[in-house]
């Protein structure tokens, strides 16, 4: 197929990452289009902004969208890809639980629809996806209030319109790539084992000392502030912590107090995955229940560095995050001890 019947969608550094690896796994995409659907954060932007160089060079055209900004911009994105939309047989998008890419999906008429690995929110579409919900992301929360609004209904009609686009009854063929351990109902799973990050950079000089890498589970109001970096600081403490790789969405008032306990606070400005490949990197790298601990074993394979996972405490727990969450990011540790063999780290 040319590539011009192919085009990707992203939101994020890790999603533009994941379609370079997909275009390097899958020479039929090759050096496909590839549309950047802006987010409003800023750590975010600058490491799409970082990440698309990377992305040129390695031969795809990247054109930057703004679909975020003003009531009517998601129309306005919408338009401006209709003329490409119109063509593409073969569309790879990044976030499936994202909104702006669900009402992308629901008026494509695309025959092949693959998801690159968004992080852990893959084994949540994995699970949606079996049981024929509709796709939400496993840390939403909504009152019964908010449930019946107007924008939330449209939201829910929204994501439908995409889980129903997605099946293979009205002749789409759905593909996932990802390095999670997915097994899915009449999808094709493609694993991702980052074999262009490996060609390409590396094996990383090593430095004494661990690093930690952090987790916006605070600021999505997963956990409670307190216990995280009442957690963060014993690691500090007994693990020999030197560097904290903080995530693109933590706050700095939290990166503040972090920096406070003695270590190195460094805000990555391109995907860990290719940070810690390219070095210097620590002989240990501690992480939460995160992408990382899926992702980092992979692309980190034969360097001598050991990835651990970090155990998140019952305490930790916003009162307001249901027992799901839990079981979710329980499952995304044992899953990375089972594949991976990683050590479990108490806090």
């Amino acid at each position: 197929m040319s590539r011009a019947g192919a085009l990707a969608l992203v939101e994020s550094p890790a999603q533009l990452l994941n379609v370079i690896e997909l275009g390097f796994h899958d020479t039929e995409l090759g050096d496909m289009p590839i549309a950047v659907l802006a987010p409003t954060a800023g750590p975010t932007r600058t490491q799409l902004r970082a990440t698309m160089a990377l992305a040129r060079q390695a031969g795809h055209e990247v054109t930057w969208y703004e679909p975020r900004i003003g009531g009517a911009s998601v129309a306005r994105t919408i338009r401006a890809l209709a003329g490409e939309l119109g063509g593409v047989e073969r569309l790879v998008v990044g976030d499936p639980f994202s909104g702006v890419m669900q009402v992308i999906i629901s008026i494509s008429r695309s025959v092949e629809v693959t998801i690159v690995d968004d992080g852990t929110a893959t084994l949540e579409f994995a699970r949606q996806w079996t049981s024929g919900e509709h796709l939400s992301r496993w840390h939403q929360v909504a009152t019964p209030q908010q449930r019946r609004h107007i924008a939330t209904l449209a939201r829910d009609q929204i994501a439908g319109s995409a889980r129903r686009r997605l099946s293979p009854t009205v002749g789409c063929r759905l593909r996932v790539f990802t390095c999670m351990p997915v097994d899915l109902p009449k999808v094709e799973v493609l694993r991702n084992d980052y074999a262009w990050v490996r060609d390409r950079y590396g094996p990383p000089e090593l430095r004494p000392g661990a690093d930690l890498v952090g987790t916006s589970l605070v600021e999505s109001g997963v956990l409670r502030a307190e216990g995280y970096l009442t957690g963060v600081e014993s690691l500090v403490q007994s693990r020999n912590v030197s560097r904290y790789f903080a995530h693109r969405k933590e706050a700095d008032w939290k990166l503040d107090l972090v920096a406070r306990m003695g270590v190195e606070v460094v805000r990555p400005a391109l995907p860990l995955e290719l940070v810690a490949r390219r070095g210097p990197t620590g002989r240990s790298i501690l992480s939460f229940a995160s992408t990382v601990v899926h992702t980092l074993p992979v692309v980190l394979a034969g360097t001598g560095i050991e990835v651990s996972v970090c155990d998140i405490g019952s305490g930790w727990y916003s009162p307001l995050v249901n027992l799901h969450a839990d079981q979710f990011l329980g499952n995304v540790s044992a899953s990375a001890r089972r594949s991976h063999g990683l050590a479990a780290v108490a806090c």
